[in-house]
């Protein structure tokens, strides 16, 4: 007489092995994520200081260029434009604003942490 065997088949996962990968990449993210917007707020202050840089450029360039003195305050139409020292207006990636400041000056950022040094 023969018997039957009942061998189990299994076609998916278990519910545990499906909680095991959802709490792995659980902490992955966890771990991820900060390092993610540490590097994105490093870029964007980056960024934000080579801008400050084209700006002083664009400024002694002006200066120079027209006879200016120190402490002459350069217009935003004197720097930026498509005939002039900038094409556009450089943007804050962090969301700031720039004052141009005078001549002898360095121009600034309203963003924390976003300084020309």
């Amino acid at each position: 007489m023969k018997t039957q065997s009942f061998q189990k088949r299994s076609h998916g996962f278990t519910l545990v092995e499906l909680m095991i990968v959802v709490a792995i990449l659980g902490i992955l993210v966890s771990v991820a994520f900060p390092n993610y917007m540490k590097s994105r707020s490093q870029t964007q202050k980056q960024t934000c200081i080579e801008n400050l840089s084209q700006i002083e450029s664009a400024k002694q360039v002006w200066g120079m260029e027209n006879g200016k003195k120190e402490g002459d305050v350069p217009q935003t139409d004197d720097l930026i434009g498509s005939t002039s020292y900038i094409k556009r207006m450089p943007e804050c990636a962090g969301g700031g604003t720039y004052d141009f400041k005078g001549i002898g000056e360095t121009a600034t950022c309203t963003a924390a942490g976003h300084i020309l040094n």
